[in-house]
């Protein structure tokens, strides 16, 4: 599992090893692996051209200590100086022994512009809003440049505690990141700047806390949650899920719904609604009803909502049962507030950013700007779990601590119904048993693989994702 922390955590966990350790020894091991990745990005050393934008304070000092190890090994390292008189002393005496030179921002844009290898150390991840314009001009000629360009510790010009952008920032090829991992290398926006991200150890973890303020699961994560059946099981004992689901116009969203419960290892789906005839026609195996979820038999938990209508009345039957929920789609704009609140069983929210902001008063802009805030600010509201769809999906328990964040996620995931099938398929983790955390983030983590592997870069439709689950199953398990 990665887990990130935040910027003032960090901090103390930083002052905690400091008060340790020889002085500037920490800096040091920062200077050490991010000149490793830098020599391993550009391949040979020797030769290569290599400009440093240095800011002041510390995140500037590590550019300069790396860039005096490159200069040692034969690169030609020029630093431009974005603020003289705070430059960090220690790194800017060291680049120069090793016969690095510096110039100042108005004489940048030749070596840039030259320069294999372009190091951003301009802000920490204490900076917030975006980058001044002198620094912005800089930035702007090394994305212009045909040079790689790597982000000391996190992009120059994104929010480290919360992934937002609000003005201009260095968009990387690659992070060099120190001690543990920063949210907004994580989250979108800020995670398109970051590039790939490379986490360097320095000896920070027996300092940070057990509980992080993100959690990114892996494979062995997921498989650790994902429920087995026992010799002893039968249909019930792993999970009866209901789907209230579709209308006349969308029979389609209940069918991939279904899909995504049978996929997701459900004993047992029992579909309600107006779209009994379609589902059947495709999964006969379905217990099929048009009498409604009062009338469904017994399930361990419902989904409601996609391409549901303005069937209000079957959202308000599954909310005042007292199983687990995932309410989707429809399901959301028909929900009342007040009835989710009041629920005592768990209760699994799955909005895209569009719906979140419509359930917050927003506009979408806001939200997809400001994705962590949003996503907590969601679950306090509504008293529940909320997983946050998008390009980086989010999952956020009511307490609004720890947050998840999914790794698997492709842009190919972006098509008519792949929501519905994520709906079945967490619908069928609640009904085995797991939380409504795990169950959304075990149900993201295998809905993302899946939608790599349906479409292997190539367009996939939603049923093609549907169909890829049990192949990701296996390769977590595996």
């Amino acid at each position: 599992m990665r887990t990130a922390y935040s910027v003032e955590t960090v901090r103390a966990a930083e002052r905690e090893l400091m008060a340790r350790l020889p002085e500037g020894a920490l800096m040091q091991r920062a200077a050490a692996g991010l000149a490793a990745a830098c020599a391993d990005l550009v391949g040979r050393v020797y030769g290569t051209r290599v400009v440093l934008l240095v800011g002041s304070g510390d995140n500037g000092g590590d550019a300069l200590y790396a860039g005096a190890r490159l200069a040692r090994r034969g690169a030609g390292v020029t630093a431009v100086l974005l603020a003289p008189e705070r430059t960090h002393a220690g790194g800017l005496a060291a680049l120069r022994r090793a016969g690095g030179r510096t110039v100042a921002p108005d004489a940048a844009e030749g070596p840039i512009r030259r320069a294999g290898l372009v190091v951003d150390g301009i802000v920490g991840i204490g900076g917030t809003g975006g980058l001044r314009p002198d620094a912005a001009a800089l930035a702007a000629l090394a994305e212009e440049s045909r040079a790689a360009v790597v982000a000391v510790d996190l992009p120059s010009g994104v929010e480290a505690d919360t992934g937002e952008v609000r003005g201009a920032a260095v968009r990387a090829d690659l992070t060099v990141t120190f001690g543990t991992h920063k949210p907004g290398l994580l989250i979108d926006p800020a995670r398109e700047y970051a590039g790939s991200v490379r986490f360097v150890d320095i000896g920070l973890g027996p300092e940070l806390p057990v509980e992080p303020e993100l959690e990114a699961l892996q494979h062995a994560d997921v498989a650790a949650l994902l429920p087995l059946p026992g010799a002893e099981s039968d249909k019930y004992r792993r999970g009866v899920v209901g789907i209230a689901a579709g209308s006349a116009r969308y029979p389609g969203a209940a069918v991939l719904a279904v899909a995504g419960a049978l996929r997701g290892g459900a004993g047992a789906v029992r579909y309600v609604g107006p779209a009994g005839d379609s589902v059947i026609a495709r999964f006969p195996e379905t217990l099929v009803s048009d009498r409604g979820p009062e009338h469904a038999g017994r399930v361990q938990a419902w989904v409601v909502g996609p391409g549901a209508g303005d069937d209000a009345a079957a959202v308000a039957e599954v909310l005042a049962t007292d199983v687990p929920v995932l309410l989707d789609a429809d399901g959301l704009r028909l929900a009342d507030a007040g009835a989710v609140r009041a629920r005592t069983a768990p209760t699994l929210l799955t909005p895209h950013a569009g719906e979140a902001a419509a359930l917050l008063g927003v506009a979408r802009e806001q939200v997809e700007g400001a994705r962590l805030e949003s996503v907590r600010e969601l679950a306090r509201r509504y008293g529940a779990t909320v997983l946050l769809k998008g390009s980086t999906t989010l999952v956020a328990g009511p307490e609004g601590r720890t947050v998840r964040v999914n790794p698997t996620g492709t842009s190919w995931l972006a098509t008519a119904g792949s929501g519905d099938v994520l709906s079945g398929l967490g619908g069928s983790l609640l009904a085995a048993g797991l939380s409504a955390v795990d169950a959304g983030s075990a149900a993201a983590y295998l809905h993302g693989l899946a939608g790599r592997f349906a479409s292997d870069g190539a367009p996939a439709g939603a049923h093609d994702v549907a169909e890829a689950i049990p192949g990701a199953w296996r390769d977590v398990r595996d």
